[in-house]
């Protein structure tokens, strides 16, 4: 009994043990990488443990650099062939080196137009003669004096570029025979093709300027020389081409190559005409390599330093308005403190007054609008210290189409003479039928419905409402804030006609915690705001500030167009004094 126990005990663990030997087996065979067993198994076993060819891998912070450089090459290209193209002969060397102290995109680009301006000798007028005459210049040259390199690069091509066209050519295409005029030694020779351009007048040159071009390798490409003799084609051949004095055997031709003054020209009968004057030649070799003079001496200015007049401080802000699809209305505030103008006394009054001008430019110098006003405070003499606490605010409205403008805006105080400048650039935004858009979210001090018969004139008034723009943002905790918004294309119902959406305002104040809860919030429908509809929906609200803290607020307004699925936020920064 005890033998078949022990038996069939031993064959039970037998049989047990031989299944977890090939239960083991089989795991690590599925756990293991199949070995191949063919040429063609180990390639595939191969190719599928590399990654993929595509995969993105990060870029190391060497390959970053050169990635850096290259984009940079690539966006500093057409300013190279502005500088080393378009205007190589023309730039001044101070020009050049402002130009090399200019760091950004920006920069350049206002460098490039005020080189024009400096050259423009019609400023007033949207054309710049001078810079269209430049590049028909570099048009023609191009077309006409090519050899081999484009024909801006050939010197007829540079003095072409600078001069202009000479007043008279004498060209000699095939050279051919010649008779030299006195001050060149007489004689008859055979010459290389050349040509003689003449100037009556060259501003920084002189008068009667003449420059020779020769082709001594017959291949088209003239170069200027400052030696006559080098369009002698017999110059090197023994008993050739020989001068007056040398036929007479009264001089040697090889007296020519011991000449000091940098030519080879003959022995003359007279005495040497002024204009071959070996210094008189080099001087003016000289100025013709300069580059021409700004012509136009009272536009011209410094061209890497920008001057502003301080003497009358003011502030500016500008604010835009759709009107329609391409017109905005650019609404420009500007803010002066009593205490920096000066006031006399006129017939009992405290009296002061200060000119503005102002002038819309687009980039190109087109001028979009110009205005001029005279703000003016006449105070009793006992009032004088409360109003030179307060501010004084201008208000000038303009239509403009989408785009970038330059402001230029100049303040004279008449009694003292003082004067302040600002020059910035407008970039007005464009607005179409299709994209949720907002104006400018514009916060107010003071914010009113006007008469029926003001709407839409007079200063601050937009449509029905006054809005005098807050300029520097500052408010007491005694104020008002008001704010003006106008929403653009918000979706229709297509059975009403009306939009739906909910108009969200958070008042939050700086320096608070992530997630705090908001100063002041409050929501609202489109059936809640006054002739709301899906062209324009106009808000506008009043937000007492006494119980606010002094420091600084964002309010932020949202609108989500239920109907549309869209949102927009705008929002504007304030401080409470």
């Amino acid at each position: 009994m005890y033998k078949v126990r022990g038996a069939a005990v031993w064959r039970t663990g037998t049989f047990l043990f031989f299944t977890m030997g090939l239960s083991f087996s089989l795991v690590a065979a599925l756990q293991s990488p199949q070995q191949p067993t063919t040429p063609d198994d180990k390639k595939k076993q191969d190719a599928a443990s590399q990654p993929p060819k595509d995969q993105p891998r990060g870029l190391t912070p060497k390959e970053k650099e050169k990635q850096r450089k290259a984009l940079q090459k690539e966006l500093d290209k057409p300013y190279e062939k502005w500088l080393k193209e378009d205007v190589v002969y023309i730039i001044s060397d101070e020009e050049k080196a402002a130009w090399k102290r200019l760091n950004t995109a920006e920069e350049k680009d206002a460098f490039i137009e005020q080189f024009w301006l400096r050259r423009d000798p019609t400023p007033d007028t949207p054309e710049n003669e001078y810079k269209e005459e430049h590049y028909r210049r570099i048009a023609y040259s191009n077309e006409h004096f090519a050899s081999g390199i484009p024909g801006w690069k050939t010197d007829r091509g540079r003095t072409y570029i600078m001069f202009g066209p000479p007043d008279e050519i004498d060209a000699h295409p095939s050279g051919g025979s010649y008779s030299r005029p006195q001050e060149e030694g007489g004689g008859t020779t055979s010459t290389y093709p050349f040509e003689q351009w003449r100037y009556r007048y060259i501003e920084g040159v002189g008068q009667e300027v003449i420059l020779e071009f020769v082709d001594t390798t017959m291949s088209g490409e003239y170069h200027l020389t400052m030696d006559p003799s080098e369009k002698d084609a017999l110059l090197y051949v023994p008993n050739a081409g020989l001068t007056d004095l040398e036929a007479m055997g009264l001089a040697s031709k090889t007296d020519r190559f011991t000449r000091t003054d940098g030519t080879h020209l003959g022995t003359t009968l007279g005495a040497t005409p002024e204009s071959m004057n070996e210094f008189n030649r080099l001087e003016r070799w000289a100025l013709v390599q300069k580059a021409p003079p700004v012509k136009f001496k009272d536009l011209e200015a410094v061209v890497d330093t920008k001057i502003t007049y301080n003497l009358l401080p003011f502030q500016i802000r500008t604010d835009f308005i759709k009107i329609t699809n391409d017109t905005v209305l650019a609404a420009l505030t500007v803010q002066i403190s009593n205490k920096d103008m000066t006031f006399t006394n006129k017939e009992g009054l405290q009296h002061a007054a200060v000119n503005v001008f102002g002038r819309v430019t687009t980039m190109t110098r087109r001028v979009a609008q110009t205005f001029e006003e005279v703000v003016t405070v006449d105070t009793p003499q006992e009032l004088l210290p409360l109003t030179l606490e307060r501010k004084n605010v201008y208000w000038q409205a303009m239509p403009l189409r989408p785009g970038r403008y330059r402001l230029n805006l100049v303040l004279k105080d008449v009694q003292s003479g003082n004067v302040g400048t600002v020059e910035k650039a407008i970039v007005v935004p464009g607005f179409d039928d299709e994209t949720l858009a907002t104006s400018t979210l514009i916060l107010s001090d003071r914010i009113e419905k006007v008469a029926t018969k003001d709407v839409g004139k007079g200063q601050f008034v937009i449509g029905s409402t006054k809005v005098r723009p807050s300029v520097n943002e500052v408010f007491k905790k005694s104020d008002n804030l008001g704010f003006y918004l106008q929403v653009y294309n918000l979706e229709a119902d297509e059975k009403t006609h009306r939009p739906d959406a909910t108009i969200t305002y958070e008042l939050s104040k700086a320096g608070d915690p992530p997630g705090s809860k908001p100063v002041w919030d409050s929501t609202e429908t489109t059936e809640q705001v006054p002739g709301a509809n899906p062209q324009q929906m106009t808000l506008e609200h009043v937000l007492p500030l006494a119980s606010l803290t002094p420091g600084r607020y964002t309010l932020q307004v949202k609108v989500t167009d239920k109907l549309g699925g869209k949102s927009i936020s705008p929002s504007a920064s304030f401080t409470v004094q």
